[in-house]
């Protein structure tokens, strides 16, 4: 897997790329401006990037910005969004971009658990998208509710499926057995009128219902 950072913070910049290089993740480029970060990919799409939403020279919404660039011109490069704290704004205008790559949008306090980023950075790299909890119930709590034909469990797993959780990790939080969680997810799609497709990601596009995108 192929990686590029974007992170203004030396500190965090260099600790990201030892992170990831000792979990044997390639760094192909670790940069400190969005400028800069745009032409690394151009030359060489990686298969994902590591995003800090607030980047020079305005420190506001520049890494934002560059993230909706990859987004539109290499939808098949996975983007992972850093954010010191909940942006609501952001993340509904990140997750509203809708393309074939993965989508991820955690708080910076993630990193710490390094496990937790780089199996996140990995569903992102996949095509799968990996939301903190966080940022989900933000945004949940601005939205009216659009999901009524699903039951109290099919919410539950579509919860969890927001988190970017799998089947089977989707199984051991609620302690049922993945067959049971494999037909919650199928009714989910029926319900939230999801067909199979080839160009759609049904996992995502589900997600995106819930979270009213």
């Amino acid at each position: 897997m192929r990686v590029m950072i974007a992170e203004d913070s030396v500190l965090l910049r260099e600790g990201l790329g030892r992170l990831l290089a000792d979990a044997g993740v390639e760094v192909a480029a670790a940069v400190g401006d969005a400028e800069a970060f745009l032409r690394e990919v151009a030359l060489a799409p990686p298969d994902a990037v590591v995003v800090d939403v607030r980047m020079p020279p305005t420190f506001t919404d520049e890494g934002l910005r560059a993230a909706l660039v990859v987004r539109k011109r290499w939808p098949s490069v996975g983007v992972l969004v850093l954010s010191q704290y909940v942006e609501e704004r952001y993340a509904a205008e990140l997750l509203a971009v809708r393309t074939g790559g993965g989508i991820g949008y955690l708080l910076k306090d993630r990193v710490a658990d390094v496990g937790e980023f780089v199996d996140a950075l990995q569903r992102v790299a996949g095509g799968g998208n990996a939301l903190d909890p966080e940022v989900v119930a933000q945004l949940l709590t601005r939205k009216a509710d659009p999901l009524s034909p699903l039951t109290p469990r099919e919410r539950d797993v579509l919860a969890l499926m927001a988190e970017g959780r799998s089947n089977s990790a989707i199984a051991a939080a609620l302690v049922v057995g993945p067959g049971a969680v494999e037909k919650h997810v199928n009714s989910i799609f029926l319900k939230l009128g999801l067909p199979p497709t080839d160009t759609d990601h049904r996992r995502v596009m589900a997600v995106l219902t819930y979270l009213g995108l």
